[in-house]
């Protein structure tokens, strides 16, 4: 029996050591090119002044992930709004302003979208940022894609609420912001006294 297991070790390793393989091709990956040119042209954003607070507006660059598609996210210099508040009691706080991005995504399919932050409300220590989703006549097909809008706001913390105006989408990753289907609706639903601090 030990002869027979010595046979079939020996056997076996001199096939393995004969054995000859020659890798013909390089592993690799599969690559995906998607190419969707976004162009905007130069504009001139409001500047506000107001009794809730100052409010200056205005823009800045930042490197931000720009949605393509849902797979691939691509980083591209862009201008985006940037809003500079200070509360009326800022100058005696024992705090200091914070530079934050207000980003606004939705999910969409069929056809593609736009998502445009159109105005931002101030009630007290409430923003309320007030979206715009259309739906265009371009198809996807039987992608989905996100779109997105986003401005940067220099401020001490504020509680922000995001309204987007639109049909909210058939999709899961729509359900953490609260959908209306037109300003009045939007109106009823922010209580007491507002100004609006944004306008697009």
């Amino acid at each position: 029996m030990k002869i027979r297991t010595i046979i079939m070790t020996t056997v076996c390793a001199a096939l393995i050591s004969s054995c000859n393989i020659d890798q013909k091709k390089e592993a690799e990956l599969p690559s995906v090119d998607v190419d969707m040119d976004v162009s905007a042209e130069e504009g001139q954003l409001p500047t506000f002044d107001v009794d809730w607070a100052d409010v200056n507006v205005g823009t800045t660059t930042k490197t931000v992930k720009v949605p393509k598609v849902v797979i691939v996210m691509e980083e591209e210099e862009i201008e985006v709004p940037y809003i500079d508040v200070d509360m009326p009691e800022d100058d005696n706080a024992d705090y200091e302003k914070e530079e934050r991005n207000i980003l606004i995504e939705a999910e969409v399919t069929d056809n593609e979208h736009t998502l445009d932050i159109k105005e931002i409300l101030a009630s007290n220590n409430n923003l309320y940022v007030i979206s715009e989703l259309k739906s265009t006549n371009q198809t996807i097909g039987d992608k989905k894609m996100r779109v997105s809008d986003q401005l940067t706001l220099n401020a001490r913390d504020l509680n922000v609420k995001h309204y987007i105006i639109g049909e909210r989408p058939d999709r899961v990753f729509n359900t953490q912001h609260t959908y209306v289907k037109n300003m009045d609706e939007l109106k009823s639903k922010i209580k007491g006294d507002y100004k609006v601090i944004y306008s697009k």
